[in-house]
């Protein structure tokens, strides 16, 4: 009879601690849903629920092989926009709880809107899917894609019949492009391999193999050290343009209310990347230290003249001096406009 007694109490206090554990992990995960889309800033220190601080005997997160006890939003643990994460709470009653969850980081500053006033417009061949767009001097080098169809090619602003060009293999789709020293890299979007073309002849000189984090080649520029390159991801990842198969390290980007990913075109000019987001008419301008959105530019009534399908859109940066030039795929306009 005793014997009953003490497996009937065990019972009871397994069940207690069964409901007890289920109610942890609800309120957790309640509250992880609620900040889901509030998200948080740097700094901030997570306020867990009631139920969950007292019986809690330990809480920490971990971030694949990575793991903190500090509830605090750090930067070497944390990126701007989504990061998964697992919570595991050890309980005051000996046991182990874990919970996957989405914490999302973004910017404090709020998106400044920038304006601009169009001062010149040039025609563009809109045969051309431009995929990397460049100025230096007065000679545009563009980038197009398409499987068959790809190229790199070098033409005169204020004219659309090439200076030279050079075609890509049927299977490359052509990607982003740019101009380092007195050579210009291009991307290719799935054929995990890069190429390097003479400035002057095009000609091709070499090819690289893409870093293993790099999932797609999409958008690409040079900062002076290192090559940006975008993958269609919220990440900008920069590579050793003396070896553009080594990573040396890569940011997330997001603004005060949103992590941004379609990442496409990119540009470097005067301490800042600019970013195309792919079928969206806006350019984001973007603090290369930490991916912060400090500003963007909408472009929605030079889009809305020159898009007329899904794939037609804003697709192209370069800088005249201090100028920014815009244009998209298969744009017969080149624009320029004068940043106020």
């Amino acid at each position: 009879m005793r014997k009953n007694i003490i497996v009937g109490f065990a019972a009871i206090l397994m069940l207690a601690s069964c409901n007890n554990d289920k109610k942890v992990l609800n309120s957790l995960n309640d509250y992880n849903n609620s900040m889901e889309s509030k998200g948080y800033h740097f700094g901030d220190k997570l306020a867990l629920p009631k139920e969950v601080a007292d019986n809690a005997e330990s809480v920490t997160i971990s971030f694949g092989d990575k793991e903190t006890s500090n509830l605090v939003i750090d930067p070497k643990f944390f990126t701007l926009g989504d990061n998964a994460v697992t919570f595991n709470i050890k309980t005051k009653g000996g046991q182990t709880l874990n919970q996957d969850a989405t914490i999302n980081v973004f910017a404090k500053n709020p998106e400044k809107n920038i304006p601009y006033q169009i001062v010149a417009e040039y025609p563009h061949n809109p045969a051309n899917f431009v995929q990397g767009f460049q100025i230096e001097g007065n000679t545009i080098y563009e980038s197009d894609g398409q499987n068959g169809s790809s190229q790199i090619l070098k033409y005169t602003l204020g004219t659309t019949t090439p200076l030279v060009s050079t075609k890509q293999a049927q299977e490359d789709f052509s990607e982003g492009s740019t101009i380092v020293g007195d050579k210009v890299y291009q991307l290719t979007w799935q054929s995990k391999k890069g190429y390097i073309y003479d400035k002057n002849s095009l000609k091709l000189l070499s090819e690289f193999a893409y870093p293993n984090v790099l999932g797609e080649g999409w958008g690409l520029t040079y900062d002076g050290k290192n090559l940006i390159a975008s993958d269609g991801s919220k990440l900008l990842y920069f590579l050793d343009p003396k070896d553009p198969s080594k990573l040396v390290r890569y940011i997330a980007v997001a603004g005060s209310a949103q992590a941004y990913d379609q990442l496409n075109e990119l540009e470097y000019h005067n301490g800042f990347i600019y970013a195309n987001v792919w079928q969206k008419p806006i350019i984001l301008k973007i603090n290369p230290a930490n991916g912060e959105v400090v500003g963007t530019f909408d472009f929605t009534d030079i889009a809305k003249q020159n898009t007329k399908g899904s794939d037609d859109v804003l697709n192209g940066i370069a800088f005249k001096g201090d100028n920014m030039l815009v244009t998209g795929k298969n744009w017969s306009k080149i624009y320029e406009v004068a940043i106020k």
